[in-house]
């Protein structure tokens, strides 16, 4: 018991240094938004007449109205972003003087004493050539020797790397010898220690050997974060001549058709088994620890049961995003109906309705603003399912394209991927707000 809770500290301690590494990030981020924020209410005092009637309007809790999205905050939001990725990227697309450090790039050296068995010193200087980001690869600068027992020698450190240095390769006294490094730039050093040089680090490893490291800056590697101009040369690759087989417009289409058909399925199930957990205790007793048990579950972690029982075609796929939206659209109704006010029941029975009339006419136009929110939140739930859907052997979609490309390690793909399920989701979100507005036009203004 005792490991296992020093694991989960271990484990504890690596999150919070993760945490503690991004803060400086994250205030710096914040910091943006709240400098744009002032630039922008500067500018608007100088174009907004002083006696605005629009200044009045003091009340913005409880009113819909009063709070509505700046469009301007969200185009520099969105800029923001594009000049930040490219500025950790050193895009072509952002200018040279945003660009953060990158790794260091240029010429160094440092000496190294090498100490022999009987106690006798010598130093040698290692040259280090640091090629830029781009550059082609130079083989090593050849050096003069030099005359002692330690030889001189010259190493080439690609960029986001570091590079062992056997530095008794071509020394006449070697480990084997029972030679070894002991201090680096007249600073001494252990095995496991490491000394700062300057442009890097020189680390000794535990066999005595060198371990050149540059200083990394902060720029990211395109292994790891692609800058925005590949990503769009990959997305017009991809537009141009498809992936695997398969055209843009045919891996977006089957991924669309899938969240669309599975979404479908769920509303049509979920809405009615929402009403009747509403409307009845009975239902509600018999499927309310059903809906609460399947609600947290994830949908990746029903995979194998779905291809056991649906098999790996376009069934399996579909099943698992009905499942991903059921239970959210049936969550939802239920919360509609709930949230009924008893009064307008009441008036509708004073005024003679039956109870089709009011499940009609009060019911159902009352419970329609929950279902369209449980909507919204089941498509972006199942839009991000599909990913995890199209694991289940798919030759198309979205999802599979981010799955192969990242065993490849195609990572402009597996950005581009996830640019287009943001977009499109988006859209998808935007179709159904404009859809609630024209069906529930009655929401926030009763």
């Amino acid at each position: 018991m005792s490991e296992l809770f020093a694991k989960l500290g271990e484990e504890t301690w690596t999150v919070l240094s993760g945490v503690l590494f991004a803060i400086p990030y994250l205030a710096g981020y914040i910091a943006l938004i709240l400098v744009a924020l002032l630039i922008w209410n500067g500018v608007k005092r100088l174009l907004t007449p002083k006696k605005d009637y629009s200044s009045l309007k003091t009340v913005t809790f409880g009113d819909e109205s009063a709070v509505a999205s700046n469009t301007v905050a969200s185009v520099v939001s969105v800029v923001a972003i594009f000049v930040l990725w490219g500025m950790f990227t050193a895009s072509n697309w952002v200018p040279g003087f945003l660009h953060v450090p990158g790794p260091h790039a240029g010429e160094g050296e440092f000496t190294y004493t090498l100490t022999a068995e009987d106690g006798s010193t010598d130093d040698a200087t290692v040259s280090v050539l640091m090629p830029g980001q781009g550059e082609e690869i130079p083989d090593a600068p050849e050096v003069e020797l030099g005359d002692g027992f330690a030889k001189n020698d010259s190493i080439v450190v690609e960029p986001f790397r570091s590079e062992l240095l056997l530095f008794d390769g071509n020394d006449e006294t070697t480990r084997r010898d029972g030679a070894e490094v002991t201090a680096i730039n007249g600073e001494s050093i252990e095995r496991g220690g490491s000394v700062s040089v300057g442009f890097g680090t020189v680390v000794m490893t535990d066999r005595g050997t060198l371990n050149v490291t540059p200083n990394q800056g902060l720029q990211m590697e395109a292994l790891y974060l692609p800058p925005p101009e590949a990503v769009w040369q990959t997305a017009k690759d991809i537009w141009n001549d498809g992936f695997r087989n398969f055209s843009f417009a045919e891996h977006l289409g089957f991924s669309i058709f899938r969240v669309i058909v599975g979404f479908l399925l769920g509303a049509i199930v979920g809405i009615p088994l929402g009403y009747a957990m509403g409307l009845s205790d009975w239902f509600r007793g018999w499927f309310d620890p059903i809906v609460e048990f399947m609600r947290p579950v994830p949908p990746l972690a029903l995979i194998p049961l779905v291809i056991l029982w649906f098999g790996i075609g376009e069934e399996g796929k579909i099943v698992l995003l009905f499942l991903a939206s059921l239970w959210i659209m049936a969550i939802g109704a239920r919360s509609g109906v709930s949230g009924v006010r008893i009064s307008k029941v009441h008036a509708a029975y004073s005024l003679g309705a039956s109870k089709w009339q009011i499940m009609r006419h009060v019911i159902i136009p009352n419970s329609l603003p929950e279902i369209f929110t449980a909507a919204r939140v089941a498509m972006g739930v199942a839009w991000g399912t599909v990913v995890a859907a199209e694991l289940v052997a798919a030759s198309q979609g979205v999802g599979m394209m981010i799955m192969v490309a990242s065993k490849f390690q195609a990572t402009a793909i597996v950005i581009f991927g996830i640019i287009v399920i943001g977009i499109v989701g988006f859209a998808i979100d935007m179709l159904v707000r404009m859809l609630e507005r024209w069906m529930v036009p009655w929401k926030g203004k009763g």
